[in-house]
């Protein structure tokens, strides 16, 4: 075997760097990992937010990945926190948050934005205080809840005389989109001159729901109307009036717009709902997300609320 000389074996060794690094400089960057991470799946509202964003990612396939998950039940922050810590393991680049408390997520959200990653808020603002608090910025992306309640409660408002007995089952009394439901619908009652006799938690479950719904029938026996801060209490309710033997007398409102309540809007059980237009919300989201990755902003940029639409829904 002839041996090289030593000019030869330099430039063979030239040549061979030069190959190992050419694949180096043709790689092309990795997608951006987008988590969103919902509250509960076992509420049609929070699948159809999932299939939009499900659909939006496999339009865009080239852009971004996406990781969606949720959690049990609406009130399960423990476990909503803890994917939250997961996708920080995973080192997401963003992650669009449905937050299950307004106040308790805020802690591991500071912990995903120290680690670089930017976050979204949708559907259940974060708390103002708590978010200033800890000293960060997150935009939201969603709707003006006390402006949808306010749609269901003027258009009861409409069926109610001066005085007429009411009451509203609450979701999540933590949760900031819960609070302004409320407002809106105490905003509607207040213009109509009508009376609420009790405000209560059915923690935006259908059984609770049907449970509180149920003890205001019968603690108010007069009673005229009921507004529930969702379409999964408002179907609760319907069963609870339809037991209480009052079907037809007292009248409801929900919001949400989920298909289950579609029928019940058709036939009277429901006067009606307000669309937030679910499918969309986690979209809208994940676009702030992919605009702030791809402009470099930093998270303390990202301040302040990009306003969705809502509408009112009847038969």
């Amino acid at each position: 075997m002839k041996k090289l000389t030593r000019r030869q074996f330099a430039v063979a060794a030239a040549l061979a760097c030069s190959v190992v690094s050419w694949p180096a400089l043709a790689q092309t960057p990795a997608k951006p990992k987008v988590a969103l991470v919902m509250k509960s799946l076992a509420n049609e509202f929070f699948l159809n937010m999932e299939t939009g964003a499900r659909e939006h990612q496999k339009a865009h396939a080239s852009q971004y990945d996406l990781i969606a998950n949720g959690i049990k039940d609406e009130q399960d922050t423990a476990n909503q926190i803890k994917m939250v810590e997961q996708m920080i393991v995973s080192k997401v680049s963003a992650l669009v948050i449905a937050p299950a408390d307004s106040k308790a997520l805020v802690p591991v959200v500071k912990k995903a934005i120290d680690a670089g990653i930017i976050v979204v808020n949708i559907d259940n603002k974060l708390d103002d205080a708590a978010l200033k608090e800890k000293g960060i910025a997150v935009p939201f992306v969603g709707p003006d809840n006390r402006r949808g309640a306010k749609l269901a409660g003027d258009y009861l408002g409409k069926q109610l005389k001066q005085g007429d007995k009411v009451a509203i089952i609450e979701g999540v009394s933590t949760t900031v989109n819960a609070q302004q439901r409320t407002l809106g619908f105490q905003d509607a009652m207040k213009q109509a001159g009508a009376n609420v006799v009790s405000v209560q938690s059915g923690q935006w479950e259908i059984d609770q729901g049907n449970k509180v719904a149920a003890a205001i029938l019968n603690a108010h026996p007069d009673i005229k109307a009921i507004l529930a801060g969702n379409d999964n209490m408002a179907l609760g309710a319907v069963a609870a009036i339809r037991a209480s033997g009052k079907a037809g007398r007292v009248l409801l409102v929900g919001y949400d717009n989920i298909n289950a309540i579609k029928p019940m809007l058709n036939d009277g059980r429901v006067l009606a709902t307000v669309d937030q237009f679910a499918s969309q919300q986690a979209v809208f989201g994940i676009e702030t997300a992919l605009k702030a990755l791809a402009d470099k902003k930093p998270q303390n940029t990202l301040g302040g609320t990009v306003e969705t639409k809502v509408a009112l829904v009847t038969k």
